[in-house]
């Protein structure tokens, strides 16, 4: 069967001894559900840690190649700029908060979201064991139905110079800034793209009490009244506002070298390739040093990027969505590039294969998603 190649028998005996080890907690992170026979693959529906053969490689680059064949003409790439944030508002009144499900695995692989003396594991649905990274619920509908394949939308790069107004009453000054909310607190983050807040409220759960505060903040003004909005909302340890990412002159309601931890998760791929670099870099300049960059967004060749039709290609693994929205599909090397040349340190930077199920339909589906974590580092003396 395509998409998976089984581990040896070896391999799993040496998996299973060091997982028993630790009390049922995989060793490595990105789950640790392995397929060892393939009669058992519609036993669950997804399967970690899935190895791609050649076959299966050189199929994947044959059909990113020709739906990238034709392209969108330059003189139409335009629109993509100056009428991206009707493109997001409109998902967003569409599907308001329902759209997606809350993200209850970021404590599994992102536990610097919470303060190492007070670590616990967070809600129970986290348990190492059990769950892990999954993908945005329905993706399968992105291309057959006029909806974004995920929430982050406060980062699109092509929308300089279309934000509305109303984004400027909440940029502070530089001297608001010091008197920003959250300025006690011991461990600060930064979600950026928090959509209408599938993080944010997992996080806002766990941090309570702790002395953590979370900025959260997307260029949709109707995305961040949806987290204002919601009953979990808790301003003593919460700061959600409108922002674009790409804007170089728009200000944060926080000092540079001021934050602990930088979340962006499935953001930076609905920016264009030339400007994530831009952003990369301001961002890391409201690190502290010895403070973490938190990423997950999609590998080259998933599944969602190999489903696209000719005619949607903006330029090479980069595209339009057909309800107007973009994205990039990032390899390992680039993703290790981006962040490094802004100065971080890697501490973790991986591809991860998957094998998606549906058991209904019998259909196995090849995911690939990149996740990375990177350090700013301290200055040397």
């Amino acid at each position: 069967m395509r998409g998976f190649r089984s581990l040896s028998r070896t391999s799993v005996a040496m998996f299973l001894r060091r997982l028993n080890s630790t009390r049922g907690r995989p060793p490595a992170p990105l789950g640790a559900r392995i397929l060892t026979n393939s009669d058992d693959v519609f036993q669950h529906n997804m399967w970690d840690h899935v190895q791609w053969t050649e076959e299966d490689k050189e199929q994947a680059r044959q059909r990113a190649e020709e739906n990238s064949s034709t392209r969108i003409p330059v003189e139409e790439q335009g629109k993509y700029d100056t009428e991206a944030s009707t493109y997001w508002e409109n998902f967003y009144e569409r599907h308001q908060n329902k759209f997606f499900k809350d993200r209850k695995w970021l404590f599994v692989e992102f536990p610097e979201l919470i303060p190492m003396e007070t670590d616990r594991t967070g809600p129970e649905e986290c348990d190492r064991g059990q769950v892990a990274p999954c993908p945005e619920p329905r993706e399968r509908d992105r291309d057959t139905h006029t909806v974004q394949q995920h929430p982050p939308s406060a980062n699109h790069a092509e929308i300089v110079g279309s934000q509305p107004s109303c984004c400027q009453d909440e940029r502070p000054t530089a001297e608001a800034a010091d008197s920003s909310p959250g300025q006690h607190a011991s461990l600060r983050i930064l979600e950026v793209g928090c959509g209408a807040g599938n993080s944010v409220f997992p996080i806002i759960g766990s941090i309570k009490d702790r002395g953590v505060f979370l900025y959260c903040c997307d260029f949709s003004p109707r995305a961040v009244q949806l987290v204002k909005e919601h009953p979990a909302y808790d301003q003593s340890v919460c700061h959600a506002f409108v922002h674009d990412v790409c804007d170089e002159v728009a200000s944060f309601p926080f000092p540079p070298l001021s934050l602990d931890v930088i979340l962006v998760v499935f953001v930076l791929s609905s920016i264009h390739p030339e400007r994530v670099k831009g952003v990369v870099n301001r961002l890391s300049g409201f690190l502290k040093h010895g403070g973490t960059f938190l990423f997950r967004d999609y590998g080259r060749y998933d599944l969602s990027q190999l489903r696209l039709k000719k005619g949607q290609c903006l330029s090479e693994n980069f595209y339009i969505r057909r309800d107007g929205t973009c994205v990039y599909f990032f390899t390992k090397d680039e993703v290790h590039r981006l962040f490094t040349n802004s100065g971080l340190e890697e501490i973790q930077n991986l591809e991860d294969r998957r094998l998606q199920v549906n058991r209904g339909k019998k259909v196995v589906m090849q995911r690939v998603w990149m996740q990375s974590k990177f350090r700013k580092p301290h200055p040397l003396l």
